[in-house]
């Protein structure tokens, strides 16, 4: 999808459709896919971006969260004054699998002080019910579904 260019605008003008109806102000993008989207979709948009990585990756004070995983446990950190003024958040990713990597997300940018409106993937393998880990007020959309 990446190496085509109209496909690649297509993921982004629908993405950008979402944008249009929740008004994020920032763009969160989960390690290391959901940044390719997440920074593509703030670029369309002209809005901010804010990267969710694994430990240690950040410099400068981090908010950092733990989260269980199907075969362990992993942690997530972001920047601490990555929220200020409490900013409206999506988050976006390219996959939707089990859900708790989306979901710890949730939880480390209400940590940190932003106000979660949607989580936004390209696609989501409904068989694993990733979505139900997610917050229920949110807007949950995916562009493919694969059962």
């Amino acid at each position: 999808m990446l190496r085509d260019p109209v496909g690649w605008a297509e993921v982004m003008d629908r993405l950008g459709g979402l944008c249009d109806s929740l008004k994020p102000d920032l763009i969160v993008g989960i390690e290391a896919r959901g940044f390719i989207v997440g920074m593509g979709l703030a670029t369309h948009k002209k809005l901010g971006f804010v990267p969710v990585r694994k430990p240690g990756k950040l410099p400068g004070k981090v908010y950092g969260i733990n989260y269980a995983l199907e075969y362990g446990t992993d942690r997530l950190e972001i920047h601490a004054d990555a929220m200020r003024d409490q900013p409206r958040i999506l988050i976006v990713d390219d996959l939707l699998a089990t859900g708790g990597t989306a979901s710890a997300t949730a939880d480390l940018i209400k940590q940190a002080g932003g106000q979660l409106v949607g989580c936004a993937f390209i696609v989501e393998l409904t068989a694993l019910e990733g979505r139900e880990r997610l917050p229920d007020n949110i807007q949950v959309d995916s562009l493919i579904h694969y059962s």
